[in-house]
C-alpha cells in the first residue's frame, strides 16, 4: 500500500468519511506491505497483507468463485500480455473517454477482477484504485505490479467502499453490477466518489429477449453456482472441447452466427485472437457464465434513471452501458 492510497482511505462503517490510522506495521519509505489499519472513531481494525488493505472477512465474501476464476485466468484478457487492444477498445467505447482525458487522472475501478481494465488505465497514464471483494485482488496486484505505485489494490465490498467521497476524477465499473446481490444498491454506491464534473461509466449485462431464450444455460445455472469450482471447470472444459470447433465454423457464416448465443458455451471468435486464444477466452467466458452466485441482467433505461436519481447529469445509456457526470460545483455530504 502506497501512502497516496492511505491518504484517501476511510472507515467503511463510520459517517463523515472518518480517516484511518496505521496501528501496526512499519512504513518502508512510502510503502506499507503488512500491518493493521484502525478507525479511531469506532475501533474497527483491518489487516494489510501483501500491500493490500483487506476490509472483507473471508466468510463474508459472496464472490469467492471469482477468486478461483481470476487466479486461473489472470493474464488471459490483459492487452499488454495478449497482443491485442480489445480491453482498451471496449473501455473507451463503453465510457466515451479518450487517452488524453485518462492521462494523469485518479480513477476508481470497481470490481477489478484480475485487473484487466486497471492495467489499461495505468498504461494510459492514470493512477488507479482497483477494488474487488474476492481474492481476485491478489491476481490484480500481480497483473498491475509492472506499473509500480500507479495501481493500488483494495479488497473491499462495493456496499462499503473505504474511500473518501469526491476523491476521484473518474469511476469505472464493468461486468460487475449483475453479479452482486442488489444491483441497484451497487449502482448507487459509486457516484459519491466522483469529484465535481467527473464522469462515471458502467458496463453490465442487458436484459434481452435472446438472453431469456438461453434455456440450456439457464437450466445449467440452477446447479452450477453451487458445485465446486474444480468440478465446474471440468464441465465447462468438456462443453467447450465439444462445441468450440462447431461455433468456430458457424461464426464465419453470416446468417448462422446469431444462433451461437443459444448454445451452452460463450464462444469467443474475435479475429484479433489466434485459435488458441479464442479457445482460452471461450473457456474463461463459459466459466464466467456458470460460476457467479448472482446473475441479474439490467435494463439500461432503469440504470439511467438510477444515475439521475443519484444526481448525475449528461446521462447516456444503451444496451449494456450507462454514463453520467457529476454536476460542476456540487459537493457530496460526508
Amino acid at each position: 500500500m502506497h501512502r497516496w492510497l492511505f491518504d484517501i482511505l476511510i472507515c467503511p462503517h463510520c459517517p463523515n468519511d472518518s480517516p484511518l490510522r496505521v496501528e501496526a506495521g512499519d512504513w518502508d519509505g512510502d510503502r506499507l506491505e503488512n500491518g493493521t489499519l484502525a478507525c479511531p472513531a469506532c475501533g474497527e481494525k483491518w489487516p494489510i497483507r501483501d500491500g493490500i488493505p483487506r476490509f472483507v472477512p473471508e466468510e463474508k465474501d459472496y464472490a469467492g468463485g471469482f477468486g478461483f476464476q481470476w487466479k486461473r485466468w489472470r493474464h488471459t484478457q490483459i492487452d499488454r500480455l495478449n497482443g491485442t487492444n480489445l480491453t482498451e477498445y471496449r473501455m473507451l467505447t463503453d465510457t466515451g473517454w479518450n487517452r488524453d482525458f485518462i492521462a494523469g487522472k485518479l480513477v476508481f475501478d470497481g470490481g477489478a477482477g484480475a485487473g484487466r481494465f486497471s492495467d489499461v488505465l495505468a498504461t494510459m497514464g492514470a493512477r488507479v484504485v482497483a477494488l474487488d471483494m474476492s481474492i481476485a485482488i491478489d491476481a490484480c496486484r500481480d497483473t498491475t505490479r509492472v506499473h509500480g505505485n500507479s495501481v493500488q489494490c483494495v479488497q473491499a465490498s462495493l456496499y462499503a467502499i473505504p474511500l473518501r467521497s469526491s476523491a476521484f476524477d473518474a469511476v469505472h465499473c464493468a461486468g460487475v453490477i449483475q453479479h452482486t446481490p442488489d444491483p441497484e444498491k451497487t449502482m448507487r454506491a459509486m457516484p459519491r466518489l466522483l469529484k465535481p464534473h467527473a464522469p462515471l461509466g458502467y458496463n453490465f449485462y442487458e436484459m434481452t429477449l435472446s438472453r431469456r431464450l438461453q434455456i440450456v444455460r439457464a437450466a445449467l445455472r440452477l446447479i452450477t453456482p453451487y458445485i465446486p469450482q474444480g468440478v465446474l471447470l471440468k464441465l465447462c472444459l468438456t462443453m467447450v472441447i465439444v462445441l468450440f470447433p462447431i461455433t468456430r465454423v458457424i461464426s464465419r457464416i453470416r446468417f448462422l452466427r446469431y444462433g451461437i448465443r443459444f448454445l451452452p458455451i460463450c464462444a469467443s471468435h474475435q479475429p484479433e485472437l489466434c485459435r488458441n486464444q479464442q479457445l482460452e477466452w471461450t473457456l474463461l467466458d463459459t466459466f464466467d457464465w456458470y460460476n457467479p452466485r448472482y446473475d441479474q441482467p439490467q435494463r439500461h433505461v432503469r440504470v439511467a434513471e438510477i444515475l439521475a436519481e443519484e444526481g448525475l447529469e449528461d446521462i447516456e445509456s444503451g444496451p449494456g452501458i450507462a454514463r453520467g457526470r457529476r454536476p460542476s460545483g456540487e459537493t457530496t455530504a460526508a
